[in-house]
Formats: C-alpha cells, structure tokens, sequence
C-alpha cells in the first residue's frame, strides 16, 4: 500500500506552508494515492526517481546527441569574419593562426577583429576576456561556451 503512495504537487494546488515546522504535517495531509487521481491528471505528471509526481510542464528536456554541425558553423563564420578584416591575407589564415605573431596584426587590429566578431554574433565581449582571444581557435571556443555549442 505505502508504495501506491505518491506527493502530488500540482500547479498552485498546494498553498506555501507558514513554517518548516508545519511543512511534514502539510504533505501528510495532502498524500494522494495514483487511484484516487482523475485519469487527465495521472496523464500530465511524471514520476521522477524520488516518488515525487512533477507536471510535464516543468520537466527539462535534454540533447541526445551532441552535433558537430553547429561548431563546424561556427568555425566558419569566425573564420568568415576574421578572413574579411582587411589586414589579414587569406592563405595565412587558419583556425589556429595568432592574430599577431602568425598574421601580423597590432594590438588595435585585435580590438578591431573582436569588434567585428561582436557584431557578428550579437553579444559583447568583455575586454578582459577579448585580451585572451589570440587566436580564431579561442573565439570559437568562447563564443561556443557562451551559447552552449558543444563539439
């Protein structure tokens, strides 16, 4: 019988208790049995390893797989961006180049090429983290971070 017993917490259901000294008493109270549930009910909760019933409309989905496709995007639109800054040659540049023992570039050309990238992807880049972006490899791993891209 105690395994048929299940918390229900539904969606403004279940008033705050006063104190976590009433909070016990509060849930003993409310103990439903999976029986005595409306059939609509039982369909829109989940049963997650606790034997706590959670609404499906507060469940978390998560990625199966990881796609490269996305970092490979990414890859390319960083290197379409640094390739389109004027002071940097095409055949130099690849995804590992160093922007200024490899490229050439000055320490305002930096500035330059992280403000393009800025524009590109639509977010800003503190500049204590733009003084560690050497390379076109480390602004695709920080603008991966950022937005939750996984190789």
């Amino acid at each position: 019988m105690a395994s048929n017993v299940v918390r229900l917490f539904l969606r403004g259901a279940l008033p705050k208790p006063a104190s976590a000294a009433t909070t016990s008493s509060f849930l003993h109270a409310r103990t439903l049995t999976t029986l005595s549930l409306p059939k609509i009910v039982q369909s829109d909760v989940l049963t997650t390893s606790c034997s706590v019933l959670v609404p499906l409309s507060q469940r978390r989905f998560y990625a199966t797989e990881r796609s490269s496709a996305k970092v490979d995007e990414l890859r390319a639109r960083v290197l379409k961006v640094v390739g389109a800054f004027d002071k940097i040659t095409a055949d130099k540049l690849t995804i590992d180049s160093h922007f200024m023992n490899d490229l050439g570039l000055d320490s305002l050309d930096h500035v330059e090429v992280i403000m393009a990238i800025e524009d590109e992807f639509g977010f800003e880049i503190p500049d204590a983290d733009a003084e560690k972006l050497l390379r076109p490899a480390d602004i695709v791993q920080y603008i991966a971070d950022k937005k939750d891209v996984y190789d």
